[in-house]
């Protein structure tokens, strides 16, 4: 490929994104650097486009490109599933094909990726809050998915230092379970998305079915077992172009594409009956000399593409790359449909009705159990309540009952193996299989028992969606991850033995959960910052169930041996005379006058109330700095000077009402630098002095 190819990807950059596409924030007055600029923001909104289509204008608003991107050119989170997926793409543009991705980009994605998974949306520029409830939405989720997209106008691999420093990278966030992965996109991608059908490669190959079988009318067809050597040579050769006629290509981190991988490498020779198999279209298929049905046939394809079982395909080839001693004696089912003089049509009927077939899940076969069956009549008959197994039929509103599925999780939580809550934080389908099923509900579950580990998980959450909005940073990212393991720990500090019993005083126990929920969340961060550093991700500490398990060991035992609460054991600790932040920063001189600074809202509340306020006018949103002592921020939207937090107040009450205090400095940014707090942080490690935010004269 040569530049005419790059031409032609500039040129529908143009047509697509030149209205759409702002590059007014770009500083460099030459016309070629804003050109670049503008190519690369269209580069990253088509990588948007093909990995989770969607409009120009969608695609546009995707980019968030800027000062403070932290390395995430364009985000995109597919629409809300069981599985929720979450696009991160950088995009590098070149003329030359030399879109470069090296180690400071490795560094500065990875960093965008930390903050994203913390919940610090703070950390990024304005052009990025319309999609944080997007991405609040799909963390929310018990297993989203997290895909890094590397746009890049190359077609040389990239250095394998490179890859190498990534793969390093992603696999710290992988060590509770597949959470994310890269793609690399370079010009021969974008070529062949911009062209379409006529782009797609045209597979022509060879392939050996053992026992086979054959079907004549009303279109011909072939099905036999195809090893997975097989199946794993025919991807290395032909990668995702297999895939072409594909809804869905191959979802790497798929919770099926893992468990294809591990059953294929656990237990190959299981792996045929467990699989639903591929099916392959094709233009014509030629048999290869006289074989049998029932025996071993060789068949040319001409225009093959999987359009059914593409997870199947790349889990093979993946769980080969990894252990092909073990993954060779694995077999799979295949099928080869030709669509000779198959009427119009009848091609995109297989693909679609291959694709949308609903699966039966472990769960649907625990609703005919028969405990489960008594468990909803005694919901009915002692309880007045409707208890719900089934999927598909109308879930009770919450005074009126629960399902199973919840009820599922809230036993977990309550289970005294903590173990149990991050299983179902981590994979709650794995709750319906027959060990952690017998362990949650036993053989005969008892419907107190349930119904009060539904109500305590309930105001568990209904306090942490409280806390949540409020709080920032980890305790932010607790109440936001840790339902379960919070759960777990207040429900350790109850008097639960007789949760069982109909004349039990449940209620006055669920009176004490909210206050026994903000000690369990502050001592849950004291023992994960113990255990695992103050830098360790809170969604690890709540899924894997070695770290969860360590965390309650800690959290219990220290909410159970001090009655009082973790702030109040704080309070009663010797304070260090401290330095305010303002006035570090003015003392240093760390921030010019006539500085603009930037407004980010930090807490849930502030983004979800603020959000329209602040994009009604944009002066509203930026402030010039001056080193004052009383007033150091001249609000664009009055021209009036405050206190970075006398303005944070009067900000969030004139957008809704809001006043309670506020720490303003961690509101206020220095587009690339930080916040007020970040710089004044800065000062103080060099300054090595310990120091702690206080209210003085100047920021009241």
């Amino acid at each position: 490929m040569s530049k005419p190819h790059v031409r032609f990807v500039a040129k529908t950059i143009k047509g697509r994104f030149s209205d759409l596409i702002d590059v007014s924030d770009q500083t460099n007055p030459s016309p070629e650097a804003r050109h670049q600029a503008f190519l690369s923001r269209g580069l990253a909104a088509l990588a948007r486009q093909m990995v989770s289509p969607c409009t120009d204008v969608t695609a546009a608003q995707s980019v968030v490109d800027g000062r403070d991107d932290c390395g995430v050119d364009a985000v995109a989170v597919d629409p809300p599933s069981p599985q929720p997926h979450i696009w991160l793409i950088q995009a590098k543009w070149s003329d030359g094909l030399k879109g470069t991705f090296g180690m400071d980009e490795v560094n500065r994605m990875i960093d965008g990726l930390n903050y994203i998974v913390d919940l610090n949306f703070e950390k990024f520029n304005n052009r990025f809050r319309p999609h944080i409830p997007q991405l609040e939405e799909a963390l929310d989720n018990a297993s989203p998915r997290i895909t890094l997209v590397l746009a890049l106008m190359r077609v040389d691999p990239l250095h394998p230092d490179i890859v190498q420093l990534l793969k390093e990278k992603i696999k710290r966030f992988n060590q509770v379970e597949e959470m994310v992965d890269y793609k690399i996109l370079d010009l021969r991608d974008f070529h062949r998305a911009l062209l379409g059908d006529a782009a797609a490669p045209k597979i022509d190959t060879r392939v050996q079915l053992q026992g086979f079988g054959q079907e004549i009318s009303p279109a011909r067809a072939f099905y036999g077992t195809m090893t997975a050597p097989a199946i794993a040579d025919l991807f290395a050769e032909h990668r995702r172009g297999l895939f072409a006629r594909n809804i869905r290509d191959a979802l790497d981190l798929t919770d099926v594409n893992v468990k294809i991988r591990n059953t294929l490498l656990d237990q190959p020779e299981h792996f045929w009956y467990f699989s639903n198999g591929i099916t392959v279209l094709c233009e014509s298929i030629q048999p290869i000399g006289r074989s049998l049905p029932g025996g071993v046939g060789d068949f040319a394809l001409t225009g093959a593409s999987v359009v059914n079982g593409a997870q199947t395909v790349s889990a093979i080839h993946r769980a080969f790359s990894e252990n092909p001693d073990q993954a060779q004696h694995g077999r799979v089912l295949v099928r080869l449909i030709s669509l000779e003089n198959c009427p119009p049509g009848f091609g995109d009927q297989v693909t679609t009705n291959t694709n949308t077939q609903n699966p039966i899940e472990d769960r649907d076969f625990k609703s005919l159990d028969n405990a489960q069956i008594t468990l909803r009549d005694e919901f009915a008959l002692a309880l007045g309540l409707s208890y719900v197994i089934r999927r598909g039929e109308q879930v009770p509103d919450p005074e009126h009952g629960c399902s199973i599925t919840e009820a599922a999780e809230a036993l977990a939580a309550t289970h005294e193996k903590p173990e149990y809550a991050a299983l179902a934080k981590r994979d709650p389908s794995a709750l319906w299989q027959d060990e952690a099923y017998q362990e949650l509900f036993g053989a005969t579950p008892n419907v107190h028992h349930v119904w009060r580990s539904v109500q305590l998980l309930r105001v568990v959450r209904n306090e942490l969606a409280k806390l949540r909005d409020s709080s920032v940073s980890r305790p932010a990212a607790m109440a936001g991850y840790g339902d379960l393991l919070i759960a777990h720990v207040v429900y350790q500090q109850l008097d639960n033995t007789d949760i069982e019993d109909p004349d039990g005083t449940w209620d006055k126990q669920l009176a004490q959960v909210p206050t026994l929920v903000a000690d369990a969340i502050k001592w849950s961060l004291q023992s994960i910052n113990r255990e695992f550093g103050p830098k360790s991700h809170i969604i690890a500490a709540v899924r894997n169930t070695e770290r969860i398990r360590r965390v309650v060991r800690s959290a219990v035992t220290g909410m159970s041996a001090d009655p009082s609460s973790a702030t109040e054991r704080q309070e009663r600790a010797p304070r260090v005379r401290q330095i305010e932040t303002v006035k570090t920063l003015l003392t240093a001189e760390r921030i010019s006058d006539g500085t603009v600074l930037e407004f980010r809202p930090v807490t849930r509340t502030d983004r979800r109330e603020m959000a329209g306020w602040l994009d009604e006018d944009a002066a509203r949103g930026r402030a010039v700095w001056r080193n004052n002592d009383r007033a150091q921020l001249q609000w664009q939207a009055d021209k009036k000077w405050y206190s970075p937090t006398g303005l944070v107040r009067k900000m969030r009450t004139m957008a809704y009402g809001m006043e309670q205090p506020v720490q303003g400095t961690l509101y206020w940014y220095v587009p690339d630098e930080g916040s007020l707090i970040d710089l004044a942080d800065s000062i103080r490690a060099e300054q090595d002095l310990v120091v702690e935010e206080e209210s003085v004269p100047g920021d009241a």
